[in-house]
């Protein structure tokens, strides 16, 4: 494992400054800006490699810079001869394939606007995002363009690699029918470049434009959170159907003229293990829910690659310190928790490429461009060891770039804060330690008792793979801590090890904080990027 010395965290926060981000890009948040040029152009060179893209078969392909800017030009010149331009929509219900890129790409280079559809989702889910965007077109393939019947109002509709109906326009054709020569269409700063949704545990999603500006904020993240080095290959898992996939496997390696991996396969330990070792990943990115499942698999299958990594990155939910010293030992490279939101991108991070201590536990401190601070009920700042909800201060973080939601741009800005809805702690030294979600932490006979904290504690027990942890309702103490619990493979439930596991929380934490119920269950309601859905878990007790 190679190590790197960063800047010191805290001279690059007290320096950082805008202008010089802005420099690293070709166009200007002032003058104006193209996603296309940004993430491809500038970069387009014959043989600099921009994609190494794998399928589930073993099939592989690589694409240069120079080759998808021709592709994004040829779909560029398509949206353009179906009457499609600036600020228009174009949404990708594409699985991880090289035409995915070319339809971001090309959506860019018309100064249009792409919206991810997550390849999942069932009509009615498609349905609801694609009339909060109005989307003037819909890239699929065949084995996703069914999803798109019946549709209130059909967009024009576009068919990658076979399978294009009558009425659809065929991906491949367009592409070869149009000239790889279309001038990229300049847009300001605060025009934007993606629609995206919120997950939306409750209620219908809403609709989170990004602009143009947010490109200086995932550059900023990439360079100093992730690190990416010039001799790293990277690879990101997340999906991008999915915000931290779109913005981090997609754009931000691109950004920096760095090639990108594209794995099109479901997800298996095997098959990630064989994608770092044959493709010599040493940069990775992900969610834990990935990493616990690799821990699952044992130190046998970890082996192959036992150093070759050199620093992998945890973002979606908070990390277990269980998992941080897992691939110390295992994978020998160190692992760092990543906080963020669709609505921010990352924001706070234990950071690969600045020097600063990293405490397991902990979602790290703000990232250069942002000051965060902690909120209490009557929206002022709270000192350090009081929890409350994590917010950002508008006026002194020059990367923010969220607008407000589609619609009802005042909802979550207060008073000059954006509220993450996030329940965390800060200590003296700037870590943020998250306790939960609003609505997740557990309130038992007055203790304030964050999910995650228990749920760090029992995976960290040798017979637990996963776990989740909700408050059930009680009338003597209002909340007790029932927790859900998958085991590993080769432990079999029981009352004896239900009874072993709230004892090992209680003495890993305290006596208030263990679970005085143990359900064993064989997995967990998850969003389709993989987060925990307690409130699913809630809504069960309570009925």
């Amino acid at each position: 494992m190679r190590e790197r010395v960063g800047l010191g965290y805290d001279a690059a926060y007290a320096a950082f400054r805008l202008e010089e981000v802005e420099a690293r890009l070709h166009g200007s948040l002032s003058g104006g800006l193209n996603a296309c040029v940004e993430c491809c152009d500038r970069h387009a060179t014959p043989d600099h490699v921009a994609l190494e893209w794998e399928n589930a078969k073993g099939e592989r392909e690589t694409y240069s810079f120079a080759q998808l800017r021709d592709l994004s030009a040829r779909f560029a010149g398509m949206l353009a001869a179906a009457g499609i331009g600036p600020g228009d929509v174009v949404a990708g219900l594409l699985p991880r394939i090289p035409d995915l890129v070319v339809t971001i790409l090309g959506t860019w280079r018309a100064g249009a606007v792409y919206q991810p559809l997550f390849t999942a989702f069932g009509p009615a889910a498609i349905a609801h995002r694609l009339q909060t965007s109005a989307a003037k077109l819909v890239v699929t393939d065949a084995a996703n363009r069914a999803k798109l019947d019946g549709l209130a109002a059909a967009p024009c509709i576009a068919v990658a690699r076979g399978g294009a109906r009558p009425g659809d326009l065929d991906l491949g054709a367009e592409l070869a029918r149009h000239p790889a020569d279309f001038a990229p269409v300049l847009r300001a700063a605060d025009d934007l470049m993606m629609l995206m949704s919120t997950s939306g545990t409750t209620g219908n999603p809403k609709g989170v434009p990004v602009p143009l500006r947010a490109l200086a904020a995932f550059e900023v993240y990439m360079r100093t959170a992730i690190d990416l080095a010039p001799s790293d290959r990277f690879w990101n898992i997340a999906d991008p159907g999915w915000a931290y996939g779109l913005y981090y496997t997609i754009t931000g390696p691109l950004l920096l003229g760095h090639a990108t991996t594209l794995y099109d396969g479901p997800f298996s330990v095997e098959s990630t293990y064989r994608i770092i070792r044959s493709h010599g990943i040493t940069n990775l990115a992900g969610a834990p829910t990935a990493y616990r499942l690799m821990i699952a698999a044992g130190a046998g299958a970890a082996a192959g690659v036992k150093g070759q990594l050199r620093a992998v990155s945890s973002a979606g939910e908070p990390l277990n310190p269980e998992v941080i010293r897992w691939f110390a030992e295992h994978l020998d490279v160190p692992i760092h928790d990543h906080y963020g939101q669709t609505e921010l991108g990352m924001v706070v991070n234990n950071h690969h490429g600045l020097d600063h201590p990293v405490r397991p536990g902990t979602a790290g401190v703000a990232m250069p461009g942002y000051r965060v601070a902690v909120l209490g009920p009557d929206g002022q700042e709270l000192p350090p060891g009081v929890p409350g909800v994590l917010a950002i201060d508008m006026a002194n973080s020059p990367l923010l770039w969220f607008p407000g939601y589609l619609g009802q741009p005042e909802k979550a800005i207060e008073n000059g804060y954006y509220l993450t809805g996030d329940t965390v702690e800060l200590d003296p030294a700037g870590y943020i330690s998250f306790v939960g979600r609003n609505d997740d932490v557990i309130t038992s006979a007055g203790y304030r008792i964050g999910p995650f904290e228990v749920e760090s504690a029992l995976i960290e027990h040798p017979a637990v793979a996963e776990s989740a942890v909700i408050g059930k309702p009680d009338p003597e103490r209002t909340e007790i801590v029932k927790a859900f619990v998958v085991l590993k493979a080769g432990h079999d439930a029981s009352d004896d090890l239900a009874e072993a596991l709230a004892q090992h929380v209680k003495r890993r934490l305290s006596a208030h904080a263990y679970p005085r119920e143990v359900v064993f269950v064989t997995d967990l309601p998850k969003t389709p990027s993989g987060k925990i859905q307690r409130f699913l878990l809630r809504n069960a007790e309570k009925g």
